[in-house]
């Protein structure tokens, strides 16, 4: 014995017997199986987990964003299409957090949109004002 530890067993002998089966009162031989009395295995099934579409989703203001892309801002309008879109698919997904974050933003940037459509027309009008009472 070094260093506090014992022999290590020594190999090579007699195989050992297999331990006795569960109802079973011999024990099989080394290297046969009784056949019936393994025990079984048992796999639980899959599982599939799906989200559903939220009970109050928020709005994606789709039509908001059609109107300021074609009426008022083409760039920003477009931008908040892309986000009505994914707000969308956030609500179908169930995902509420993405939902109310790309709503949000697509909310935002029709009103950004609609801002400045509504400002070039009054720029529109005051220029044309301007314009047409100085040639009278």
């Amino acid at each position: 014995m070094s260093g506090g530890y014992a022999q290590p067993p020594q190999y090579g002998g007699a195989p050992c017997p297999y331990p006795p089966q569960l109802g079973s009162s011999t024990p099989p031989t080394p290297g046969q199986y009784q056949q019936g009395t393994q025990p079984m295995v048992t796999v639980q099934p899959t599982v599939f987990v799906t989200q559903t579409p939220l009970v109050h989703p928020k709005p994606d203001y789709l039509g908001y964003s059609i109107f300021t892309m074609l009426c008022c801002c083409l760039p920003l309008g477009l931008a908040a299409l892309i986000y009505s879109i994914k707000t969308r698919d956030s609500n179908n997904q169930g995902l509420q957090q993405k939902a109310e974050m790309s709503s949000r933003t697509a909310r935002n940037l029709n009103h950004a949109a609609l801002g400045i459509g509504i400002a070039i027309i009054i720029l529109y009008i005051v220029y044309t004002a301007v314009f047409a009472s100085n040639f009278h």
